[in-house]
């Protein structure tokens, strides 16, 4: 903040562009960093953020994940807007110091390209890097922790060379407990001035969230949609209905895939590549489980309320402690357990910092300090991310702890919407009755890990429970590919292994129907030719893969039916049919003139769709050697090639 102009001593802004809610977590993280500095500190979103005020705080710090091709995260994009506007002097940030941290998957070209994008920029307006831009991958064998946990203790050695502290001040020690920006506390009904049927109706399965009053829901909330869309055009806020829930690989397969369908009265549209936000709901056993362990069975019912615990320098901007519940609005503690809080994910590191001061046993205090130390990093992560391990399950081994009710909202994490690819296109899009159909192809989250546990995806397994003619909220969401119908005249090359073939498929309707309407329009202007003249459709090239041909071979029977519909060539890698294993990049070289002579003569659009990791890296090789073999390319001309095919929008890559 700022007096007459100038930054108030000792002040920090931690702002973030999330899309999954990681680079949220680290700005929170960072913000309690800073406080332990004894720096004033505000954590919002980007899109919270006016350009006028960033020179108002000491330090700036933005946490920025990538999404997409390179694309900064919804809740970044009014930011990155404004950031980009030609009437900015060249000095308009110049009492800006900051610096930034990247989250991004190097299994993508465009590794953290959201976060260079933002530093470069802030450059150009005359801002200060107080200190080098760090940058987490997705890939790295310890998550993305290995990188945030040096490079933040170093941002705090040099913040306090930086910012000194005044003589006899020292930083706030990490065992004492920082005090939590929200809480929940119990309504009383008389001194409230509501009535109890007032609160009992608002708690009523009518309202099964018990929230009222909603005005301004955070970037993921599938709530009061009107306010949402008005301000972002690239989100929509639905409510549908479960029309089919079926199973499509054998029973005695390893893995259940679903085929998922959900209509909508509401008319929606969509294209290829967008997505889905479900947001998943906790098992009532994992619920009553948790409500016993901690010992809130006497509160767990009664109409509590979240409050602001202490203001912030930008109360307006700071972020509910979740999506959809605000100040003062009620609910029960069951509720926020239920459709709220996870308590199933991973725990990071501020969960075993903050849970420390909740055991009275010195021995549980000490290990769960340990977790917290750089030099425990390893075993952090063989601890919670190797096995998988959840909340739940720490808090049932470290069994002294009691975290105090009224701090569940501020130590469990967000239960988060989780993001789903749609599959359907062109005519699937509506159905009979013309509502809004929507599908996926979900592959649901079943396995065991190291130590022999079952482990359960929150989201999988609550959509596996779901039955015929449940209705839910959900968020329909531009997706990272951008297709667009001037494609239609382009071949495309499209890889999709396993459930990667959904946004693959909906592509292929959307073709399919954009070609019948170029047929159409022909034949209303007697052009029979018109096809054969510039407007012809591009050819369709899928590469499947999956483990058995009878196993997962998803959607067989459409792609033989689109193959004499349309130009749809399919070729397919079926791994575990043979002894030699096959993959989808190996049958790509199998094809290598083909797949040549599409992208060098015709333009040929590839895009790469499915598991991130050793697929997308695994093809990214395969057309580098296209390149040489077929295109006679060293290998200096075959990666120029490639990437200047990135640059004009013919290599997409949409991973999860």
């Amino acid at each position: 903040m700022s007096i007459n102009g100038r930054p108030l001593e000792r002040s920090a802004l931690i702002t973030y562009g999330s899309e999954t809610g990681n680079a949220q977590d680290f700005a929170e993280d960072l913000g309690r960093l800073t406080q332990r500095l004894r720096f004033m500190t505000c954590v919002c979103r980007l899109d919270a953020v006016e350009l006028s005020t960033l020179s108002n705080y000491s330090i700036v710090i933005f946490s920025v994940s990538t999404t997409g091709q390179g694309d900064v995260p919804i809740n970044a994009r009014l930011f990155w807007k404004n950031l980009l506007r030609k009437k900015l002097s060249p000095t308009c940030l110049q009492d800006l110091e900051f610096t930034v941290f990247g989250l991004g998957d190097s299994s993508y070209p465009k590794f953290n390209w959201a976060a260079r994008k933002i530093q470069k920029r802030l450059l150009q307006l005359g801002a200060i890097e107080l200190f080098p831009r760090g940058e987490a991958d997705e890939q790295h064998p310890e998550g993305l922790d290995a990188s945030f946990v040096p490079w933040s203790t170093d941002l705090r050695q040099h913040l306090l060379a930086r910012f000194p502290l005044a003589e006899g001040v020292s930083p706030i020690p990490d065992d004492v407990l920082l005090n939590p920006k929200w809480t929940v506390s119990l309504i009383d009904s008389v001194s409230s001035g509501l009535s109890e049927d007032h609160i009992d109706a608002s708690l009523s399965p009518r309202n099964p969230r018990g929230l009222q009053g909603l005005t301004a829901p955070s970037e993921h909330s599938p709530k009061n949609h009107k306010s949402r869309e008005n301000s972002d055009s690239e989100i929509r806020n639905l409510t549908v209905i479960l029309e089919k829930n079926h199973r499509l690989t054998p029973c005695e397969h390893w893995q259940d895939v679903r085929h998922i369908v959900f209509t909508s009265a509401v008319p929606a549209s969509y294209g290829p590549g967008d997505v889905l936000t479900i947001y998943p709901k906790n098992f009532q056993d994992d619920v009553n489980l948790l409500i016993s362990i901690m010992q809130w069975t006497d509160v767990a019912d009664r109409p509590i309320q979240c409050t602001q615990a202490q203001p912030s320098l930008e109360s307006n901007n700071e972020a509910p402690p979740f999506s959809g519940l605000q100040d003062s609005q009620f609910t029960t503690l069951r509720i926020l357990l239920t459709e709220n809080l996870d308590f199933t994910a991973i725990p990071r590191r501020s969960f075993f910092s903050t849970i420390a001061h909740f055991t009275p046993d010195s021995m549980h205090k000490e290990r769960l300090r340990e977790f917290t130390k750089p030099d425990y990093i390893d075993e952090l992560y063989d601890y919670t991310t190797r096995p998988r391990r959840s909340i739940l399950e720490v808090l049932q081994e470290f069994d002294s702890v009691r975290i105090p009710w009224q701090w569940a909202v501020s130590v469990l994490p967000e239960l988060r919407g989780r993001q789903f690819s749609i599959a359907s296109g062109g005519q699937l899009k509506r159905d009979s009755e013309n509502k809004t159909r929507f599908e996926l192809l979900v592959a649901i989250v079943k396995y065991k890990t190291v130590i022999k546990k079952i482990r359960e995806g929150v989201c999988t397994r609550y959509l596996a429970a779901l039955p015929a003619g449940a209705q839910l909220p959900v968020t329909l969401q531009k997706g990272g590919l951008a297709i667009t119908k001037k494609e239609i005249k382009h071949p495309v090359i499209m890889i999709g292994p396993g459930t990667g073939v959904a946004p693959i498929r909906s592509l292929l309707w959307e073709r399919l129907q954009w070609v019948n309407q170029m047929t159409s329009q022909s034949r209303f202007i007697n052009d029979s030719s018109s096809l054969d003249n510039g407007n012809e459709a591009g050819e369709n090239i899928l590469f499947f893969g999956c483990r058995k041909r009878n196993a997962d071979y998803f959607f067989q029977d459409e792609w033989a039916d689109m193959m004499w519909r349309t130009s749809l060539q399919v070729f397919t890698a079926f791994s575990r049919d043979q002894s030699r294993k096959i993959y989808v990049q190996d049958v790509i070289k199998e094809q290598a003139d083909l797949v040549f002579r599409l992208i060098h003569k015709g333009g040929a659009i590839v895009y790469i769709c499915g598991s991130s990791g050793r697929m997308p890296k695994g093809v990214r090789a395969s057309l580098l050697d296209v390149f040489q073999i077929s295109g006679g390319m060293n290998e200096v001309a075959a990666d120029h090639y490639l990437r200047t095919m990135e640059k004009e929008g013919r290599y997409k890559q949409e991973t999860w």
